[in-house]
């Protein structure tokens, strides 16, 4: 996750004429949508497997 944080940073610093916290909700939200939904794969994946 540090990537993307870090990429997110640099991606608001560059962003010209934005609502910075609205974009840092945004990207926030996503973040965490990608971790829950990642983790219900992984775990679905896992016991489909047998792991």
């Amino acid at each position: 996750m540090a990537a993307a944080f870090t990429h997110g940073a640099l991606v608001l610093a560059a962003a010209p004429d934005v609502d910075r916290e609205r974009f840092f909700r945004q990207l926030m939200t996503y973040c965490g949508i990608v971790v829950t939904y990642g983790g219900i794969v992984v775990a679905a994946f896992r016991r489909w497997c047998g792991w």
